[in-house]
């Protein structure tokens, strides 16, 4: 066993809103991940990555849903409040679910509300570019920071026919660029920028005073996002085409269990090394302890518990 202390981790400056504008001005790329639970929020915590984006994109790596659309605000709340419990250094950011924000401006403000009151984020993003301008200054209006999406955003998915890029046509990509200009207006303090040609992304990018984060858009944002999961290879239905895997995990898991199974089969597990074990002299006693006894003399106590469970057997 080692006898070294565990290296703890120095505590971090929180990241805020005002980092990501010092960051843009000082050309430092942002870096942020998705986190959906409290050890992976630690494990993020300890890289020192800048934000954690709380997705809905749970809904299809964690709770095994086709697309995002069945997520929830109770779905989204449970999991930024365990990511809260882990992280304390970045930027925490809880993605506003389908139909939380698209019915009206007051119930937007009420649903974002919930994520900073009750499940400890420190901001919201929400998707789509001006038609929901009005949103995002109700609620940039209400003291909530919010972080803007547009490109393909997967909540759009049916309305798109599929996960396909955006703004590949000069009209699609000039719409692309009115809507991060409206929604810098608006009040968004970022803008992601999904699955959108780099060329445009890097002039979304340079006419913004916003910083832009990028998934899928090239080198020219101000900084980058992944899905954890896709990350680390442990998501094994697909792999976006924008995604760098740094490991691949999913395998060796497999592995892992597969081997527990097998020795838990031939007996090979647990071993005593695994166990706990009483001392001999209680292990003594216990055994005398479970010995029969005479009950007034009359015999062994089983032989009396016999007796007495047919007497009242006879009776009814």
């Amino acid at each position: 066993m080692s006898t070294t202390s565990p290296v703890s981790t120095p505590a971090r400056k929180k990241v805020t809103t005002r980092t990501f504008r010092q960051k843009k001005l000082a050309g430092e790329r942002i870096t942020m991940l998705t986190a959906y639970d409290y050890m992976t929020a630690t494990v993020v915590e300890q890289a020192g990555i800048d934000a954690l984006l709380v997705g809905d994109s749970l809904g299809m790596v964690v709770l095994g849903y086709e697309t995002t659309l069945p997520v929830t605000m109770a779905d989204m709340l449970h999991h930024c409040k365990a990511v809260a419990r882990g992280a304390r250094s970045p930027l925490l950011i809880g993605d506003m679910p389908f139909m939380s924000y698209q019915i009206s401006t007051e119930e937007s403000v009420r649903n974002a509300g919930r994520f900073l009151q009750e499940a400890g984020m420190d901001a919201v993003k929400l998707e789509g570019g001006r038609e929901r301008a009005d949103a995002v200054r109700a609620i940039s209006a209400a003291g909530i920071p919010v972080m803007g999406h547009i490109g393909l955003t997967p909540q759009s998915v049916s309305q798109f026919g599929g996960f396909v890029a955006q703004g590949k046509t000069a009209e699609a990509a000039q719409r692309l660029v009115e809507d991060a200009l409206i929604l810098q207006e608006a009040g968004c303090f970022s803008i992601v920028l999904e699955a959108v040609p780099a060329q445009l992304a890097g002039l979304i990018s340079s006419k913004l005073d916003i910083p832009t984060i990028g998934i899928g858009a090239g080198a020219g944002c101000d900084g980058q996002v992944l899905v954890i999961h896709d990350l680390l290879g442990l998501f094994d239905r697909f792999t976006p085409k924008f995604v760098k895997q740094y490991a691949q995990l999913h395998g060796p898991i497999v592995a892992a269990l597969e081997s527990y199974r097998d020795e838990v089969i031939a007996g090979q597990f647990p071993t005593e090394e695994h166990g706990f074990a009483m001392k001999d002299d209680e292990w003594a006693a216990l055994l005398a302890l479970l010995e029969p006894r005479p009950l007034n003399g009359a015999g062994p106590a089983s032989e009396q518990v016999w007796m007495v469970a047919n007497a009242q057997t006879a009776h009814a």
